[in-house]
């Protein structure tokens, strides 16, 4: 199987399977002289990680990750950075009713196809478990891009379903199992899911993350363009359909003058570039929304074929997320700062020495 490693200098290559001993990534290419520790690592972890609340899956992973490789004396070495996640609560025979058949909304069909063979514990290699390795590998790219460039990546939830989320109080995110950025909407939320739960039927979400204090000049104006590696990057997330850069299909009903973000000595006027122009950061934070679908594993009986080709009717059992869009923050916030530290190094290498008379503007002008 190929498709498991992730940027040019900032490499990542994750493995495991969701029943496996163990899930974990070889990070090549993380710079020397990074202080890093697991206590660096696992508050992303525990954010990501299943059984948090009644609204996500009942696996109880402590996602505990451990450094193997590439760190002494506290610091990076420059070598390759091993990190570990031990699966301690798979549930195996949970999936013996699907072996002979295929999960409507899942890649059992298609990957069956395309191998010949699959693990279907879990999923097995397609499981949203292993995003866990990825959030583990962000949260070095995090640490590296605050201390080099100031940069902070930060994401929540801005739609449950149906329900839109209004933008608050960032300070809420962590105090609720959402990521909901206003207070007053988290009961409602609550009622909805138990709803869905009680239906056996599941939901989609929409996640929003910022990354700020990005210096301008990261990308590349054609092939390897900036939000087009964002984009990318997002779509690798499991159960993500839609990604929005900017005004994103705002754009569409926008007119130029409206759109196209001005620039006066003091900052740029607006941002529905979101931050990325020609494919290169412009300074001003880069705002990126993601489009999440419903879970595909529920109770509700769905139609389907098994091996044969026969017709059969699929009711998925065992311990899912009724929205998976829930723990997906910390998830969209990795791979946005995986890209980021990817084309910084780039740009380090080929560009470093670059210096323009013009003075740089940063973020918005005051209204």
């Amino acid at each position: 199987m190929s498709g498991n490693t992730f940027g040019h200098l900032f490499r990542v290559t994750n493995f495991g399977e969701s029943h496996g001993p163990a899930i974990g990534c070889v990070i090549d290419g993380c710079p020397p002289g990074l202080s890093l520790s697991e206590s660096d690592l696992q508050p992303d972890l525990n954010r990501r990680r299943p059984g948090t609340s009644r609204h996500v899956t009942q696996r109880q992973e402590p996602d505990r990750v451990e450094i193997v490789s590439g760190v002494y004396e506290g610091k990076t070495t420059g070598t390759p950075l091993m990190l570990l996640i031990r699966n301690e609560d798979a549930r195996s025979k949970d999936y013996s009713k699907i072996v002979d058949t295929f999960r409507p909304g899942h890649a059992d069909y298609t990957y069956w196809h395309k191998y010949g063979v699959r693990d279907p514990r879990g999923g097995g290699r397609s499981s949203a478990r292993l995003t866990a390795p990825m959030v583990a590998a962000g949260a070095v790219a995090k640490k590296w891009l605050r201390e080099q460039h100031g940069t902070v990546v930060r994401g929540w939830m801005s739609q449950l379903g149906e329900i839109p989320i209004p933008f608050t109080d960032y300070a809420q995110v962590p105090k609720n199992p959402f990521f909901a950025p206003d207070a007053a909407i988290v009961e409602k939320l609550e009622a909805y899911m138990d709803s869905l739960r009680r239906a056996g039927d599941s939901c989609g979400a929409r996640i929003d993350i910022v990354a700020d204090s990005v210096p301008v000049g990261w990308g590349e104006p054609l092939y390897d363009k900036l939000d087009a590696d964002i984009a990318w990057a997002m779509m690798g997330i499991n159960a993500v359909k839609g990604v929005e850069i900017g005004a994103g299909f705002r754009s569409v009903a926008q007119r130029g003058s409206e759109h196209g973000d001005e620039l006066t000595p003091q900052g740029f006027v607006g941002n529905e570039a979101g931050g990325i122009l020609g494919g290169i950061s412009t300074g001003q934070p880069i705002t990126v929304s993601i489009a999440i679908k419903p879970t595909s594993s529920i109770r509700v009986p769905r139609r389907s074929i098994d091996r044969s080709g026969e017709t059969t009717v699929v009711e998925t059992t065992g311990r899912h997320d009724p929205c998976v869009g829930i723990r997906a923050v910390p998830i969209a916030e990795a791979m946005l700062a995986l890209v980021l530290i990817d084309h910084a190094l780039r740009h380090r290498a080929q560009n470093a020495d670059v210096s323009v008379a013009t003075p740089r503007i940063a973020g918005r002008a005051p209204d």
